[in-house]
């Protein structure tokens, strides 16, 4: 039975204190921007002066509020974990600063402790703000991929940054936002944006039917046989996101704790749920 795991709830508001200690100390203090719910708040910041732990928080929350139901209980709770505790540190660390002379290194520093909090968020099945609801319902209604969506709610954040931003500002903050994403891609264990994952369960259909209800995944069955039993046996075949390989790993083992996986890197994935073809 999936249940809430005291360890993901520390390491989610672990990795919180760390998104909001690097916004404050590096961000904030250097004039940078940031993607996602969490830009639009620093942007609210640098042109009304609102404070960003508030906005954050009321921005989100509408957002997680419309996706409760796609997000199922578990990762609802994990969801709210991870926005208070952000919006709470940025509040708690709002008096930390550093600013730098060189605004590349202030980028470079924003990016790494940025994306490693995320990073942490994301290993252990969190997430801290609302930008991934908005591209699953975005996926569900109109099949646009999920990362498209991200990407594109990222750009919209930056190109609006510009109201308050030169553009020396702007690119340093695109090189903060591109390290975060490397990061958190070496805080995942994935270079990729996506992993093919094969699975040898004794379970099979009722591993396929928890990916596709929990994950939203679909999946193929192979036809494999043992080498050394030579019984005949189903191989799951499925495309993940570097997110949700966690997610997959708890998944397929509360199923069937025996079961054998592996993954492999993917270069370029089209198709329903990522990239389509143009």
């Amino acid at each position: 039975m999936n249940r809430i795991k005291w360890i993901n709830i520390a390491a989610i508001i672990a990795g919180s204190a760390i998104i909001a200690f690097g916004i404050n100390y590096f961000n904030l203090a250097n004039g940078l921007a940031e993607g996602g719910i969490t830009g639009l708040a620093l942007l609210l910041k640098y042109v009304l002066g609102w404070n960003p732990a508030w906005t954050n928080l009321l921005i989100n929350i509408p957002l997680i509020l419309i996706g409760w139901k796609m997000l199922g209980r578990i990762s609802f709770i994990y969801t709210v974990v991870g926005m208070l505790s952000v919006s709470l540190f940025l509040w708690l660390f709002e008096s930390f600063s550093m600013p730098l002379p060189d605004p590349l290194l202030a980028s470079l520093y924003a990016g790494g402790i940025v994306g490693l909090g995320f990073g942490i968020v994301f290993r252990f099945e969190g997430m801290t703000e609302g930008t991934d609801i908005i591209a699953r319902l975005m996926q569900k209604h109109y099949g646009i991929g999920i990362a498209k969506t991200i990407l594109a709610l990222d750009f919209v954040i930056l190109l609006l940054s510009l109201i308050y931003l030169d553009l020396t500002r702007a690119m340093y903050t695109l090189v903060a936002i591109i390290v975060g994403a490397r990061v958190i891609d070496f805080v995942l264990e994935g270079a990729s944006g996506a992993r093919a994952a094969f699975i040898i369960t004794a379970q099979p259909d009722l591993t396929a039917n928890a990916i596709m209800t929990e994950l939203n995944r679909g999946i193929t069955f192979l036809e494999g046989r043992g080498g050394y039993t030579g019984k005949h046996r189903e191989v799951i075949y499925c495309i993940v996101s570097r997110k949700e390989i966690i997610k997959l790993k708890t998944l397929v083992h509360r199923v069937d704790s025996s079961a054998f996986v592996t993954f492999s890197d993917v270069r370029e994935v089209v198709g329903n749920g990522f990239a389509k073809q143009e």
